[in-house]
Formats: structure tokens, C-alpha cells, sequence
């Protein structure tokens, strides 16, 4: 094969439509743009969110709190479920929390709640713990170490 016989995909280009090349062609004469107005113009346009001077929603809508962009959401994850899918002994991580199909998904951490009760003694290795859990897998024997 040659460079001069490379091509790109069948059907993956596309010529660009000429705009303000005749009447025949369907964008002619305002080119697709229609008569005057602001949106007519080169340069023309407003922002996004721009509702002609009307208050955006974005200002209408009050605001409460704070919501921090920075924070890093954990999973959760109950006692009654680490009750049912493990045996006694095991330890407990992210990574088994995955492999046993409890989470989906574990981008920052994993953070165990108190529901439920706990017989087995587990090792759990998580992000954070409640106060209850922690106190439920001592009481059980098992440890709860945060990672």
C-alpha cells in the first residue's frame, strides 16, 4: 500500500455545503440565515442562556446552600448487604465489593453504613465508616480499618 492509495472510510466524509451560491441551490441570496436581525449578522448571536434580555432561569430559580464541585462522592454500602454476600472471615474492599456485583462503579471510595445487623467476623477496609457500623463489626469480632 502507498500513501497515494490511502482513502478515507466510504461515508465517513462529507462535502460542506456552499452557502450563498444561487437560487437553485436552497442557500442563496441570506444563506440559510433569513431577512435582518441580530442572528443575521456576521458575528451575530447571543450567549447561551440568553433569553432576550428576559431574567434567565438560571437567575430565577433561587439558590440555597453551597454545593461543593470539588467533592468526591462516595459509594455506600450497608451491613445488611456485607451480611448476605460474604463469609465469615473475609475481607472486605473495594475491589471485592465490585467483584461480588454489590457496586457498579468505584471511582473515590466506599463508605459503610450501620443498617442492618452483622454476625460474621469481616475485615472491612473502606473509605469511612458510621459510627454504628463501626461499633456493629467490632461487636461482631471483626475489624473496620479506613483506607
Amino acid at each position: 500500500m502507498k500513501i497515494s492509495e490511502l482513502s478515507p472510510a466510504p461515508g465517513s466524509t462529507k462535502e460542506a455545503k456552499r452557502k450563498g451560491r444561487g437560487i437553485g441551490t436552497g442557500n442563496g441570496k441570506t444563506g440559510g440565515r433569513g431577512h435582518k436581525g441580530q442572528k443575521a449578522r456576521s458575528g451575530g448571536g447571543v450567549r447561551v442562556g440568553f433569553e432576550g434580555g428576559q431574567m434567565p432561569l438560571a437567575r430565577r430559580i433561587p439558590k440555597r446552600g453551597f454545593n461543593n464541585i470539588f467533592a468526591k462522592p462516595l459509594e455506600y454500602v450497608n451491613l445488611k448487604t456485607l451480611e448476605e454476600k460474604f463469609e465469615d472471615g473475609a475481607v472486605i474492599d473495594a475491589e471485592a465489593l465490585l467483584a461480588a456485583g454489590i457496586l457498579s462503579k468505584c471511582e473515590y471510595g466506599v463508605k459503610v453504613l450501620g443498617n442492618g445487623e452483622l454476625s460474621k467476623k469481616l475485615t472491612v477496609n473502606a473509605s469511612a465508616f458510621s459510627e454504628t457500623a463501626k461499633q456493629k463489626i467490632e461487636a461482631a469480632g471483626g475489624k473496620a480499618q479506613v483506607v
